[in-house]
């Protein structure tokens, strides 16, 4: 618990309260300066001593090493504003190509200076101009088309299109790195956090949320990479419908979901869960039929079933967050 402070009031009803003088101190406040007074959504007052001044961006120093990549996916996400790569002597080839490739996967990350030494990276990114549904909008459409054309591929042996999903994933995956970044700098950002009208609380939900549909953007990868390993091979016609009736099953579990979740409806999010019996006599099914297929295809079958099961799971998980 914080300092407590007994509120007082003027004869002519005027309520004030003492600031603590070694946090005035600290700040550098004194007798006819302002502050500012913002009042949050859940009622807490605000005070802010350097509402006037400009925020300075926040800066990492990294050094070459074997992790590189994920410290400088690791800051980013944390919101550091510029990010720099340093070297005792020079950055080698190999280095900088892992700075290029890891810059490429994080949207709004630039290499805004580049010496024999050092390299530097910074965000130009207004997080304000981020509504954090905006953006998990975006990445569940990535995810849904992912989906449908994951299991299209595996039950038409259409490798290209099964390559189509894997590639689609690099978007899926900016976009949540992007989500988990606006998230973090709201909830350290009080003021942002009221412009855009999301408590603490509510970006806890939302960064789960966006792991979910992450989730489901890997699950779909998983699917494609078994109409890979099959080389064009397809199953037999009882088992592709199945599986194809399941995945409509599991669509509309996951778009039910996300529509809960956004417009905070339980109801539709109860529909979800009633889906289960509808998933479980589907999966029995492609269990059975697999059976009677070669010994290539059937354990692809099963991987593929279980893996859109998977996915159903994620969506009642997704769904649950309404509650």
């Amino acid at each position: 618990m914080g300092d407590l402070r007994k509120v007082q009031r003027t004869p002519t009803g005027t309520f004030f309260v003492c600031l603590p003088r070694s946090w005035a101190d600290e700040h550098g406040l004194r007798k006819g300066l302002l502050v500012a007074l913002d009042e949050t959504v859940d009622g807490k007052l605000l005070i802010d001593p350097k509402y006037n001044v400009e925020q300075l961006p926040s800066t990492a120093t990294l050094t070459a090493g074997p992790y590189l990549s994920r410290e400088i996916i690791g800051h980013y996400l944390l919101g550091f504003d510029i990010i720099r790569i340093e070297a005792k002597e020079r950055i080698d080839l190999d280095v900088r190509n892992i700075v290029k490739a890891t810059v490429g996967s994080l949207i709004g990350l630039e290499i805004v200076e580049e010496s024999n030494s050092q390299i530097v990276l910074q965000c130009l990114l207004e997080p304000s101009g981020f509504p954090p549904e905006k953006i998990l909008r975006r990445n569940y459409a990535i995810v849904v088309g992912m989906n449908t054309d994951a299991v299209n591929s595996f039950v038409d042996g259409d490798v290209q299109l099964a390559k189509s999903v894997i590639a689609r994933d690099d978007e899926n995956n900016r976009l949540y790195f992007l989500l988990v970044r606006i998230l973090r700098t709201i909830i350290q950002n009080p003021r942002l956090s009221e412009k855009l009208g999301l408590t603490a609380i509510e970006c806890l939900d939302y960064r789960l949320a966006a792991s979910l549909v992450e989730a489901i953007g890997d699950a779909c990868v998983q699917i494609a990479a078994k109409t890979m390993a099959l080389k064009g091979a397809m199953p037999s016609e009882e088992p592709r419908k199945l599986l194809v009736d399941l995945q409509k099953v599991c669509h509309e579990a996951h778009e039910q979901a996300l529509k809960a979740f956004v417009n905070k409806d339980i109801a539709t999010a109860e529909n979800v869960r009633k889906m289960s019996d509808k998933i479980e006599t589907l999966f029995v099914g492609i269990e059975k039929s697999a059976k009677n297929q070669p010994l290539d295809v059937m354990p692809q079958i099963l991987a593929v079933s279980s893996f859109l099961r998977q996915i159903y799971a994620h969506s009642v998980d997704l769904a649950d967050l309404v509650v």
